[in-house]
């Protein structure tokens, strides 16, 4: 296994996987409304042969490569859902649709698993095991797509799971691991004030909700600074407030929303009820009420120890040690995080940024993209990591 030819297989199959890139970037689909991309991606999968093909959703693709020899069953998984956002890249494959753009790398990570199962499926009696190829829906929009992917057995008898995202925070040719915990549980919270309104001239006869709600904003700030101990890592961002219609009415209710983000379980667990019970004593207060809707979106990605070794040490021989950047966690979340409840698994961050080509606006921006050059270490980490997985 250790002599299969993946980095002249993958410079061969470079310019097409690019192609497919841009293919997919110029015809975005957002999330649970992958229609055509999965249909594109299934009849690849379908022309390269010697693959088991499956539907696990209505908008998601599995292909089962079964090799011809014993061994382990490894998963490896990219995204495949766009982003709500009017793109203002004015490249010639910039997305065609108003309101739909791949401004997360999900498109490189379509094309680059495309590769990958193109370039196995070639060498399948070679194989030991079996490699399962996961194109999931949904991953930018809560509950995502990967909850319902386990749940219809696409990590039925999987051993480990890979997962790569293109980050451009990074340059190209870095390759960011972290043994742990890697990336936060994204919660979202709705908050409703309920005051009584009245004239804005005699606000002495009503509870001013706005008033109230703006100390609940500051109050809940104490929640993490005061409540959490500063060896944990916790984010609480109020990020909407909305309330009254015009200069001179008190409205009698005003709502709110944000997002908690943790890393670990018990401290996500604490959470809605710190915040509950700081609401609840600041409206009591003033003589207004409060509902708090709380809920729990993805777990956060904890990579596993042994899994992660194994991919460090894979990118050592292929790339060198000079490579390897070990990542502290970010507080954005993923819902990989799911498939690691099943089987050991890690995430891996893949360099795609580059000043020099103009390559720097951060994800879920209107002018992201990514540096091409990074599809080919992509691949070569998906390719060699498996093998010694298998």
């Amino acid at each position: 296994m250790e002599t299969l030819p993946f980095e002249n297989a993958v410079e061969e199959t470079k310019d097409e996987v690019v192609g497919w890139r841009r293919f997919l970037h110029e015809n975005p689909e957002v999330s649970f409304h992958e229609k055509e991309t999965a249909r594109f991606v299934y009849e690849k999968l379908e022309s390269f042969g010697g693959l088991e093909l499956s539907r696990p959703t209505r908008t998601s693709v599995m292909a089962r490569l079964l090799g011809g020899k014993p061994g382990n069953t490894v998963a490896l998984r990219a995204d495949i859902d766009a982003l709500p956002i009017t793109e203002e890249n004015s490249f010639e494959f910039a997305s065609k649709r108003p309101g739909a753009m791949h401004a997360c790398g999900h498109d490189g990570h379509t094309a680059m698993l495309l590769g990958v199962a193109k370039i196995l499926s070639s060498m399948k009696e070679d194989i030991s095991g079996e490699v399962r190829f996961i194109f999931q829906h949904a991953e930018e929009l809560m509950p995502g797509g990967a909850e319902e992917m386990v749940e219809n057995g696409v990590m039925d008898g999987v051993d480990a799971v890979i997962g790569i995202h293109l980050w451009a925070s990074l340059p190209t040719g870095t390759i960011g691991l972290a043994y742990g915990p890697m990336m936060g549980s994204p919660d979202v919270f709705r908050i409703t004030i309920k005051g009584s309104g009245g004239h804005a001239a005699m606000a002495y006869k009503t509870v001013d909700s706005i008033a109230v709600g703006s100390q609940v904003v500051t109050n809940l700030q104490h929640v993490v600074s005061r409540n959490i101990s500063p060896m944990e890592n916790a984010v609480l961002s109020v990020t909407r407030f909305e309330g009254g219609t015009t200069h001179n009415v008190i409205p009698g209710s005003v709502e709110m929303e944000g997002t908690v983000r943790t890393l670990d379980p018990e401290v996500r667990k604490q959470m809605p009820e710190l915040m509950e019970r700081v609401i609840k004593g600041v409206t009591e207060a003033h003589g207004a009420s409060h509902d708090l809707e709380y809920n729990f979106g993805y777990r956060p990605v904890i990579n596993d120890d042994g899994v992660t070794r194994v991919v460090e040490e894979t990118a050592k021989d292929t790339f060198g040690d000079d490579a390897i950047e070990l990542q502290r966690p970010t507080m954005g979340g993923e819902d990989f995080s799911a498939y690691q409840q099943k089987t050991p698994g890690t995430f891996i961050w893949v360099g795609a940024g580059n000043e020099e080509k103009g390559i720097v606006h951060p994800h879920h921006h209107p002018r992201f993209t990514f540096d091409e050059d990074a599809i080919p270490i992509g691949m070569r980490m998906h390719l060699e990591a498996a093998v010694r997985l298998l």
